[in-house]
């Protein structure tokens, strides 16, 4: 009862101002949920065991995690009252791909309540259907628009957010076999196999934009943030498979080794891109400057993680590297977590009214 009120609260506060100051969020805001939810559910849980959420610290995250879904999709909704939405989220082709985040957020805000708050079972098992819906249409319009990007000039923009078609696939794998029980095992293929090939698709189109790129000083300039959700798309694939058991584990370990193969290659690109940033812009422009873009990383790291945390290595190397990850990354992440929290903060605090739109020149 107690987390309920706090809920309630959190909501009508959240949801009036919203309301009151007419904010229309950015496409990917939702990424903020999805990010915060994976570091509760998966990295905070495993590093910390079941005490995390037995002590209730696991679930007062949880129902702030919650409260934010509820406001960002007020938020949506406001747009779409105000005709503002197709202006906000449709317009630009390559943020419809953003809308991965709403699925993706649901998703996890509906395994918080389903796993941690029992009693809401009904509400969880509620917002897996919505998002079922929510997600065909999502990829009814990412093919629509995937088709629009392979023959126009879009092209040359493609980046990480045409991943958010796996992501969100993988992300209702992991909700409906967490609140449904005996889920057919041909749906869970099907879903699996639906997003192993939407990241194939995604990884030949930003693969081509990057390949016809060949100075490479332009790293500063042209990588995208969201290009980590390379190895983060490859994480929750294999947790998704893990989750509903639709492949060997043979291959869970191909698709691990896979993602940390990803991980080191873009985020070797990321260090070599802070510093050409830094270069060129200095420590405050360069790399201590808010996107919301920039929650995606926290939600591959916190993915990869997770998706670690289940694999039980068969080799001395597949284990030097299992151990090195659950032993430090835990702290990387939360270091790059309360980094985020406080460029936010202060971005408020500099920008107090400032209610972006994302354009197609923005980095998600």
């Amino acid at each position: 009862m107690l987390y309920f009120i706090l809920l309630i609260i959190l909501s009508a506060l959240m949801t009036s101002f919203i309301m009151m100051k007419e904010v229309y969020i950015k496409t990917s805001t939702m990424a903020i949920v999805m990010a915060l939810g994976i570091i509760t559910e998966g990295a905070l849980s495993n590093y910390f065991g079941s005490k995390f959420f037995t002590l209730g610290y696991g679930k007062v995250l949880s129902i702030i995690i919650f409260s934010l879904w509820i406001s960002f999709f007020i938020s949506i909704l406001t747009s779409l009252f105000h005709h503002k939405f197709i202006e906000n989220h449709y317009n630009d082709p390559l943020n419809r791909f953003g809308m991965g985040t709403w699925i993706a957020g649901t998703s996890i805000s509906g395994i918080l309540l389903a796993k941690h708050f029992t009693d809401l079972l009904f509400i969880a098992k509620i917002l897996s259907l919505f998002n079922v819906g929510l997600w065909t249409m999502y990829i009814l319009i990412c093919i629509k628009t995937l088709i629009i990007v392979q023959s126009a000039q879009l092209l040359k923009k493609a980046h990480g957010i045409l991943l958010l078609t796996t992501v969100s696939t993988q992300s209702i794998v992991l909700l409906l076999n967490t609140v449904w029980n005996d889920l057919p095992q041909i749906l869970n293929v099907c879903l699996v196999t639906t997003g192993i090939l939407l990241y194939c698709i995604s990884l030949f189109f930003i693969a081509k934009r990057y390949v016809s790129r060949s100075s490479t000083g332009r790293v500063a300039t042209h990588w995208n943030n969201t290009n980590c959700i390379l190895h983060g798309a490859l994480s929750i694939t294999g947790l998704a498979c893990i989750t509903s058991q639709a492949i060997n584990h043979e291959m869970i370990l191909f698709i691990w080794a896979l993602a940390c193969l990803m991980f080191f290659l873009v985020e070797g690109i990321e260090i070599y891109r802070m510093y050409e940033r830094i270069k060129l812009y200095g420590i405050r422009e360069g790399i201590l400057t808010y996107d919301v873009s920039q929650w995606s990383r926290l939600f591959t790291f916190a993915m990869f993680y997770t998706f670690t945390s289940y694999i039980e290595p068969s080799s001395k190397l597949q284990a030097i590297v299992h151990h090195t990850t659950l032993l430090t990354g835990i702290w990387v992440i939360l270091s790059l977590c309360l980094a985020e929290l406080f460029m936010l903060f202060f971005s408020s605090i500099a920008h107090p009214k400032t209610r972006q739109i994302q354009r197609s020149d923005q980095p998600l």
